[in-house]
């Protein structure tokens, strides 16, 4: 977009186009000719983000994208990364590829309606479409579970609710690895495939590789959630029509009494992919990434 922020790509050999991913116009020209399509393009749950936002930075641009796609004559592969939202809350973990839809906020809802076209668009014209659903991104850089691990350095680190708070994680680094390989391998042609850790990590576990990186003692204190969850409904209705992000939403404070955990073999079984990080290893690698660049102490 034409506010990006190119400086740490400034030495890479990459041709730009500027635009938003759904102007059908700056899409079409950035597609011609290409072998391979990644649609990784993301709103990502701005809080006083207009919902048709999110339709058009998920829908509308996979639709140009698409669009485009299909007169590319040398065409390998279209990689679309989904989510695994589109499932919203597992009541039954772990979920597989065919577990039900039940998206929970407009995010989930577009990336639900983007999936569905996609795949319905590539079955009729026979589109070489591979699709991802990632599990939580973390990896050094980003902030998404900074606010966790944070959590873990206070000398005493409140938790809402009593469950286990199963959580799914994969590192950019693996991420990155399973689209180049449902972009190389056939065997991921009409594919969807949830991307994520052989296994889920509980928020304690978590938090005890954090302070173990610290070389500081977790101190857990259990709360109950519910009066959290009165003070969010309450904030999010204040907050909303005026334009405001609130300081605390429902969908955050219910982070911590869900369990989020995915069957995620159907990767490693169709395509032979094998993880370089397991949980232990990359939550370690992000704190101390984060304690070097001054984030986390």
């Amino acid at each position: 977009r034409p506010s990006s922020d190119l400086s740490h790509l400034a030495d890479l050999p990459i041709k730009w186009f500027r635009g938003q991913v759904y102007q059908p116009d700056v899409v079409q020209e950035a597609a011609r000719d290409v072998h391979y399509i990644f649609h990784l393009a993301a709103l990502y749950r701005e809080t006083s983000a207009d919902p048709n936002e999110y339709y058009r930075v998920h829908v509308e641009s996979t639709q140009a994208l698409a669009h485009a796609a299909s007169e590319c004559p040398n065409l390998r592969r279209f990689v679309h990364l989904s989510t695994v939202g589109v499932h919203g809350h597992i009541d039954n973990p772990p979920a597989n590829e065919d577990y039900p839809y039940h998206p929970g906020d407009d995010y989930q809802k577009s990336k639900l309606k983007a999936e569905l076209w996609i795949r319905e668009y590539a079955a009729q014209r026979n589109l070489p479409l591979s699709v991802i659903r990632p599990a939580a991104i973390y990896g050094p850089g980003d902030r998404r579970l900074l606010k966790v691990f944070k959590m873990a350095s206070l000398r005493f680190t409140p938790i809402l609710g009593y469950g286990k708070c199963l959580y799914h994680l994969v590192h950019v680094e693996d991420l990155v690895d399973m689209l180049i390989e449902a972009a190389l391998n056939d065997a991921a042609i009409g594919q969807v495939f949830i991307a994520g850790a052989d296994k889920p990590v509980s928020l304690v576990e978590m938090m005890e590789v954090v302070s173990e990186v610290l070389n500081k003692p977790l101190r857990v204190i259990r709360v109950p959630a519910w009066p959290f969850f009165l003070v969010a409904d309450i904030c999010e209705l204040v907050c909303k029509p005026l334009g405001w992000n609130p300081f605390i939403y429902r969908r955050r404070v219910a982070f911590f009494t869900k369990d989020r955990s995915f069957d995620t073999s159907k990767l490693r079984r169709l395509l032979g992919y094998k993880q370089k990080h397991s949980n232990s290893d990359g939550l370690k690698q992000t704190a101390r990434w984060y304690i070097e660049h001054g984030w986390l102490a």
